[in-house]
């Protein structure tokens, strides 16, 4: 009996377990396993998994339930699950309160809501419905899926009006168009569903991935036939090639087109920047047109470092890079034509670009800066084509006016465009005007062989029916460089002859890097100068002048072979050398060196000092059959420097030792038989640099002391030219001798004083420097000229000032020893005042020094930045003849120098005779420079 008491009590306890609980009012019906009513029938809860089922059709399912009757709420936690049947909708989230009254749903947590019919799927963390508005709100980290339309939204806020099929969506929006491949994010955005049409506000970018397009601005509409239109400021990057900046843009992708009637700038991947008042872009042809253009090339560089151009209008492929415009400007970069201070332009009418060749029409052209007048000169053309492909401009029916008024005209000609460094083509011809040869013109025509040679021909055609013919051959190897100039010249006259003959010379110069693999250095040089006229330098020197391998001295001509060696350890130099002077007779004028080298040793430093060795050596015939040859070993120790700071001496001792091998022919200083000599000499130095600083200057004064020691005998120079100043004075080879130590024993004392000007250059100063030799006994071998043979020299000074930022004076002197009469006197004085500056230079030398007494003067009067007259002299008051005076009256700017010249010579030289010249001159820069003689 307790056993089935028992039985019927489990079964009746699981009876009760498996029961749902059911309440419901006109309002809600609930389905729970578990219910709780409290407060006097006010507040129900449900327990442990249900449903509630309202009177409106919403299906609600969740673990747990509480609903206030009062206020018509509900509250749904845990696994809330609500369906509307009659919209067909879907929301799942973590807890739900609705209120009945207004017929809203807020939702938490983790939010699922399905439109069904819309094949929407909206995720959030906060969701609203509101029911009777058929009205979403979706908060934090939103995410919405358009399976229809294939969109993706993300935002932090959205609000969708479910009947007009509009959302509104708010910061960090973020929106893909998965069928179009867009992209669009702003801080609010509207979109319509059923016109497929978004609206987007503040920092907006929009992102076509099919046609790689992006676009920022402060407002966007976009629609399904991907038809976009900006309001504000808008920026594309459009194929990751082109940069637009501009306002209220329109693209249409139906036609394939970009446009704007705002203000534009677009930047191209090449550099390049266009401005436009307005503008037009076909996307798929990448055709540009529009008004008021302005391009600038390099844009990131100042303005006077790039091209830039103004089209009133034009048409631009970009893809085949060619245009068709109207109206254009062209300005250059300042510095194309080599001079900064230029502002070479073209303007035209039209122009035309295709196939790497510009055709600008009605052209005007010129490099001179601008200003508010007329350029000094230009060039007018029916067209100016620049054909990049040969890298040529070509002028037609071109006119050249100098202010308005025409001086020459070119019916067709061309010219290398400034990119070029080598073409074959006529170079700018010249004129020229001579005294000896009347006047000139040359033309110049350049050929490029192959990438590394090149041949210039120069006819030079004389009005003295004289013609020159001048050529000029490059080669440039990789390890080598080879050049020839050789010219001849038929139907000169010699004036002292008085005969017709052809004169020619060759200039020869090759260059070869040998790479010798111990060596970091190792080049050659073979040079060859001659002509067969001894004046032919002289007379053709303008011609000449442009000749890169010229020789410097148009007296000596000078041919042989050098090679340099630079070691790590030693310098070695050797060739052989064969110079012609002149200005000598036939029998005598060539020296032969051959062959000839020098060496010298890195210094090798030791606790003591430094030591240093050098040897050099040649063989030398000159005067026909005067030879000599020679081998000199110099070796040099210098202690390190003593410096007494108690005393604030600084002591020296150097010890020289030279060893002369040497055999002559013919040669005074030479015996004929080997010689073998050693010589020593020994030198103490000492100063006593004292220095004084203030605020406003530095002053130095240093008294100096070189005590030498010679105890061997030297070469006869008694009779060479060496002359000694402040500057060289101390140096140990004062005399520039190779083969002899300066004999004898002397003193050396001098003195020398500098005061500097504290500003910020450091280049106003005052210096003073004398000097003078005492020995115990005269050397007869010393140069006489040098005066330090004496037991008393000269006394040698200098003085150098700076100060003054109107007068610079330069003084150099010597004078005897008694202190009495000046032996040589030199002075440079500059003096400027406003626009006139004046150059004086006083040369005098007496007794033994020489006989020379000159006198030059330059003076120069600058009216303006543009007009200036100059006048320039030299005196022999020797012979008490003028040598030369030149008087030029000059107008300059930037692009264009006319001047007259009047020049009168002295100088006479076999068939060079006093010339009395009146020139005009005339350039125009970079174009041409005409030079004329004036009757």
């Amino acid at each position: 009996m307790k056993n089935k008491i028992y039985l019927y009590f489990v079964v009746l306890c699981l009876t009760l377990i498996n029961t749902n609980f059911s309440y419901s009012n006109e309002i809600f019906k609930f389905n729970v396993s578990e219910i709780e009513i409290t407060q006097n029938g006010n507040v129900f809860r449900g327990y442990n998994g249900g449903e509630v089922l309202t009177n409106n059709g919403l299906s609600i399912k969740a673990e747990k339930f509480e609903y206030n009757k009062i206020a018509n709420i509900l509250y749904a936690t845990n696994n809330v699950k609500i369906i509307d049947s009659d919209k067909n909708l879907i929301i799942n989230a973590d807890k739900i309160l609705y209120s009945k009254n207004q017929e809203i749903i807020n939702a938490e947590g983790k939010i699922l809501a399905i439109d069904k019919n819309k094949k929407i799927i909206i995720k959030s963390e906060k969701f609203s419905f509101f029911k009777s508005k058929n009205k979403f709100t979706a908060k934090v980290n939103v995410d919405i899926k358009d399976n229809i339309k294939k969109i993706d939204l993300k935002a932090e806020e959205v609000t969708y009006l479910r009947d007009q099929e509009k959302f509104t969506a708010k910061v960090n929006v973020d929106i893909k168009d998965n069928i179009k491949k867009i992209d669009l994010k702003a801080e609010e955005v509207t979109y319509l569903r059923d016109q497929e049409k978004f609206t987007a506000k503040v920092n907006v970018n929009l992102i076509n991935h099919n046609k790689d397009i992006d676009i920022f601005s402060d407002e966007i509409v976009y629609t399904k036939d991907i038809e976009v239109s900006t309001k504000g400021k808008t920026v594309s990057n459009i194929q990751s090639k082109y940069k637009f900046e501009t306002y209220d843009l329109y693209f249409s992708e139906k036609e394939m087109k970009f446009k704007s009637s705002q203000k534009t700038k677009i930047y191209d991947d090449i550099n390049s920047l266009y401005v436009l008042d307005n503008f037009e872009y076909q996307l798929d042809k990448e055709f540009l047109k529009g008004n008021n253009i302005y391009v600038t090339e390099n844009y990131n560089l100042s303005e006077r470092e790039t091209n830039r151009y103004y089209f009133a209008s034009g048409f631009f492929d970009f893809k085949n890079k060619s245009f068709k415009t109207g109206d254009v400007n062209i300005f250059l970069k300042n510095d194309t034509f080599g001079r900064t201070g230029n502002d070479p332009r073209l303007y035209g009418a039209s122009s035309t670009h295709k196939d790497n060749i510009t055709k600008v029409n009605k052209a005007v052209f010129t490099s001179c800066k601008k200003n508010d007048s007329c350029p000094p000169w230009r060039f007018e053309a029916s067209e100016i084509k620049h054909d990049k492909n040969k890298k040529q401009i070509l002028y037609k029916d071109s006119v050249l006016k100098l202010y308005d008024f025409p001086i020459f005209y070119f019916p067709k000609f061309f010219h290398p465009d400034p990119t070029v460094k080598r073409q074959s083509g006529f170079l700018t011809p010249r004129l020229n005007d001579s005294n000896i040869l009347g006047s000139s013109l040359k033309i110049p025509y350049f050929h490029a062989i192959s990438d590394n040679k090149d041949f210039t021909i120069t006819p030079s055609l004389f009005s003295k029916n004289i013609i020159m013919i001048q050529n000029e051959f490059r080669q440039a190897n990789k390890n080598s460089d080879f050049i020839a100039d050789f010219g001849i010249t038929n139907g000169y006259k010699s004036s002292i002859t008085n005969e017709k003959k052809n004169i020619n010379h060759v200039f020869v110069e090759y260059k070869k890097n040998l790479n010798l693999q111990n060596f970091l250095k190792s080049d050659m040089d073979l040079f060859l100068e001659k002509t067969n006229k001894d004046t032919y330098l002289k007379i053709f020197s303008n011609n000449l002048q442009e000749s890169k391998i010229k020789p410097k001295n148009s007296d000596v001509l000078q041919s042989g072979l050098k090679v340099d060696l630079e070691h790590s350890s030693y310098f070695l130099t050797t060739g052989a050398d064969i110079y012609e002077d002149l200005k000598k007779p036939l029998s005598d004028r060539y020296q032969f060196v051959l062959p000839y080298y020098k060496f010298s040793s890195n210094p090798q430093l030791t606790k003591f000092g430094s030591f240093d060795f050098k040897s050099n050596g040649n063989n030398i015939l000159d005067n026909t059959n005067n030879l000599k040859t020679r081998i000199i070993n110099d070796i040099s120790f210098s202690l390190n420097d003593n410096i007494f700071e108690n005393l604030g001496l600084k002591n020296n001792i150097n010890f020289y030792f030279k060893n002369l091998n040497s055999v002559g022919k013919n040669v005074s200083n030479y015996k004929s038989s080997p010689q073998i000599e050693l010589q020593s000499l020994t030198e103490f130095k000492s100063e006593l640099p004292l220095i004084k600083k203030d605020k406003n200057s530095n002053e130095t004064l240093i008294p100096r002391l070189s005590l030498r020691i010679n105890p061997s005998d030297m070469k006869n120079y008694a009779n060479s030219e060496r002359r000694i100043n402040t500057d060289n004075i101390f140096n140990i080879n004062r005399l520039g001798l190779e083969d002899s130590f300066e004999s004898g024993n002397s003193v050396t004392v001098g003195i020398d004083y500098l005061k500097k000007q504290n500003n910020k250059n450091n280049d106003k100063y005052l210096e003073i420097k004398l000097a003078s030799v005492f020995r115990n006994d005269e050397e007869n071998n010393i140069p006489e000229l040098s005066s330090i043979n004496k037991k008393s020299s000269n006394l040698f000074g200098s003085i150098e000032n700076k100060f003054n930022k109107n007068i610079n004076l330069d003084y150099e002197f010597a004078m005897d020893n008694k202190i009495e009469e000046f032996k040589y006197n030199s002075i440079g004085l500059d003096l400027s005042l406003n626009n006139f500056v004046t150059e004086f230079n006083f040369i005098e030398e007496n007794s033994i020094i020489g006989n020379t007494n000159i006198f030059e003067n330059k003076t120069t009067y600058s009216f303006n930045e543009e007009n200036s007259i100059s006048f320039k002299t030299r005196r022999n008051r020797e012979i008490n003849l003028t040598e030369y005076y030149n008087l030029v009256y000059e107008y300059k700017n930037d692009c264009l120098t006319a001047g007259i010249k009047f020049n009168k010579s002295y100088y006479n030289d076999q068939d060079l005779k006093p010339t009395e010249n009146f020139m005009f001159t005339l350039s125009f820069y970079p174009i041409t420079t005409v030079e004329q003689s004036v009757d």
